[in-house]
C-alpha cells in the first residue's frame, strides 16, 4: 500500500475536507470565513454558509404535470389581467390604472408619512364597491386601526381586520376569508415559526414575502405589502424582496408639510415616471389632481424676491414659487440658507450672479426657500433662483405673471431644459402671461396662447428683461 507521502499531490488535496464557503444573500459576494458585514454591498447579517453545488441534493427531480397546456399567445385571455381602479385617482395614476389581480405591490416610506392611512382608505373604497378586503396589521392593535378608520370614515362590513404577526395564522385568515384584496402592514412584523431569525431579518422577510406572493399569484388576489425604510431612505430587508414583487412604490413627504408624493420605482404594469400627490390631514388623505396651488402664493407675487418656475415630477409639471431674501450680514462669512432648494446649485448661481452680472453679494446674507414644502432641485430652476435673488437684492418686484425656466451655466449662459413645452402649457393654464426661456428653445409663435415669451441668451439679459418688462407694464 502506498504511503500518503508517495501519493500524488492532487490525490492528497482531494482527501482534504472541503472548506466551507460563505456567501452574501444580497449580492452573492463570497468569503472563505464568516464575517458579520458583506465586503461588497456592506450589508450586515447577510453572510451565511453556502452549501455549494454538491452540498445538497436537487429539490426538483422530475417534471410535474402541468395544470394548463401551453397555448398560442394570441389565444390568451387578457381581461383577467387588466387593472381594476382602486377609487383613488392619484394612486391609479402611479400604478398604471389600478391593481391587477394577483399583483403584489410593495409600499415603502418613513414612519408617520401616511402609508397606513392611504391603504386603509383604499381598503375602505374597495369594500364599499362590494369586494371583500382583509387588512392584516402587525404594528398596531385592532383598536388603534379602528380609531383611525373612524377618523377617516373608512368603516364598512366588507373590510375585515386582523392583528397578527404569525405567518401561518395570516395564511389561515386568507383561507377563511377568501379576500378580493389583501393588505399586510407591515411585512417586517410578520414572522414564520419554521424559519430561524427575528422578525424583520433577512431570512424571515424572504420567507414571509415568498409565502404571500405565492398565495397572491395562486389565487389572483391583489396584495399590498407595507415595507420599512432605512436611514438613507432605501427599502429595508433583502434586495430580493424588490425583485420578487411586481410594483415598488415610495411614499415621500416632509413631517412639517401636508403634501405627500407617491412614486413608482418599479412597475411591471405601467410607467415609472408618474407621481401621485396627496394632501394628508387629520380627517384623512385626499388626492390632489391640481397641486400647483399649494406651491404658489398669489397674494405675495408683488413682493420683491419672488419668482415662479415649473418643475417636473416624473411627467407631471408643478408650478413652484421660489422666494429669496437678501439682507446685510454682520458676519465675516455671510449665511447661505436654503429650504427646498439644492444648496450647491444656489452657491453656483450666486457665484455667477456676482462674477458675470455684477450683483454684490459678498457682504449679504442670502435665504432662499420654496412655498408649500416643494423641492426645486432640478437645473431648470436655476433661472428662477437667480431672478428671485436679484429682485430681492435690488428690492424691485419682477413682472406680475412671470415664470422663469432655464439652466444657468458657469459662463452665465442660459441653457435649454427638457419638457419646456409641457412646462409652458402648465404655466399658461394657471394664468401666467410672461415667460423667460432660453433663446432658440421655442420657435416664434409656438408658445401657448396668451403668453409672451422672452428668449434670453445669458443671465444678464434675463435680469434686464425681467426688471424692465415690469417697468414697461406699469
Amino acid at each position: 500500500m502506498a504511503s500518503p507521502a508517495s501519493r500524488p499531490a492532487s490525490s492528497r488535496r482531494s482527501d482534504r475536507p472541503a472548506r466551507p464557503a460563505y456567501r452574501c444573500a444580497e449580492c452573492g459576494w463570497t468569503a472563505a470565513k464568516w464575517v458579520g458585514r458583506c465586503g461588497e454591498c456592506q450589508a450586515w447579517g447577510t453572510v451565511a454558509e453556502d452549501a455549494g453545488p454538491g452540498g445538497a441534493a436537487p429539490r426538483t427531480v422530475a417534471q410535474a404535470p402541468s395544470r394548463t397546456p401551453a397555448r398560442p399567445i394570441g389565444e390568451i385571455d387578457v381581461e383577467a389581467a387588466r387593472a381594476r381602479p382602486t377609487g383613488v385617482d392619484e394612486l391609479d395614476r402611479v400604478l398604471g390604472g389600478g391593481l391587477v389581480p394577483g399583483a403584489v405591490v410593495l409600499l415603502a416610506g418613513e414612519p408617520g408619512v401616511g402609508k397606513s392611512t392611504l391603504l386603509l382608505d383604499v381598503a375602505a373604497r374597495a369594500a364599499r364597491g362590494g369586494r371583500r378586503v382583509l387588512y392584516i396589521t402587525g404594528e398596531e392593535s385592532a383598536g388603534q386601526v379602528r380609531l383611525r378608520a373612524e377618523r377617516i370614515r373608512a368603516l364598512d362590513p366588507n373590510l375585515l381586520l386582523a392583528a397578527e404577526t404569525d405567518l401561518a395564522t395570516v395564511l389561515g385568515h386568507v383561507d377563511q376569508v377568501q379576500p378580493d384584496l389583501l393588505v399586510v402592514d407591515s411585512v417586517q412584523t410578520v414572522a414564520s415559526a419554521q424559519v430561524d431569525g427575528a422578525p424583520g431579518g433577512v431570512s424571515q422577510v424572504r420567507e414571509v414575502a415568498a409565502a404571500l406572493i405565492a398565495v397572491a399569484k395562486g389565487r389572483d388576489i391583489p396584495t399590498v405589502l407595507v415595507g420599512h425604510v432605512t436611514k438613507d431612505g432605501s427599502i429595508a430587508g433583502p434586495r430580493t424582496l424588490e425583485h420578487l414583487v411586481d410594483v415598488v412604490c415610495q411614499f415621500e413627504g416632509d413631517r412639517h408639510s401636508r403634501l405627500r408624493l407617491l412614486r413608482a420605482t418599479k412597475n411591471r404594469y405601467g410607467p415609472t415616471d408618474e407621481v401621485g400627490c396627496f394632501d394628508l390631514s387629520e380627517t384623512g388623505i385626499i388626492g390632489l389632481a391640481d397641486p400647483s396651488g399649494l406651491f404658489v402664493s398669489h397674494a405675495l407675487n408683488h413682493v420683491p424676491g419672488t419668482c415662479v418656475t415649473v418643475t417636473l415630477e416624473g411627467r407631471r409639471p408643478l408650478a413652484t414659487e421660489v422666494q429669496a431674501l437678501v439682507a446685510p450680514s454682520v458676519l465675516s462669512n455671510p449665511r447661505r440658507t436654503t429650504s427646498g432648494v439644492d444648496s450647491s446649485r444656489l452657491a453656483m448661481v450666486l457665484a455667477v450672479l456676482q462674477r458675470r452680472v455684477g450683483v454684490g453679494l459678498v457682504d449679504q446674507d442670502v435665504y432662499v426657500a420654496t412655498v408649500g414644502g416643494a423641492r426645486a432641485v432640478e437645473p431648470a430652476t436655476d433661472l428662477a433662483l437667480a431672478l428671485a435673488t436679484v429682485s430681492a437684492r435690488q428690492d424691485v418686484p419682477l413682472l406680475v405673471g412671470l415664470v422663469a425656466l432655464g439652466e444657468v451655466g458657469l459662463a452665465g449662459e442660459i441653457r435649454p431644459v427638457v419638457g419646456l413645452a409641457q412646462r409652458l402649457s402648465e404655466a399658461a393654464r394657471l394664468g401666467f402671461t410672461h415667460a423667460v426661456v432660453p433663446r432658440g428653445s421655442v420657435e416664434p409663435g409656438q408658445g401657448p396662447a396668451g403668453m409672451t415669451l422672452h428668449g434670453v441668451a445669458d443671465l444678464a439679459e434675463a435680469t434686464l428683461v425681467s426688471l424692465t418688462a415690469r417697468v414697461r407694464s406699469v
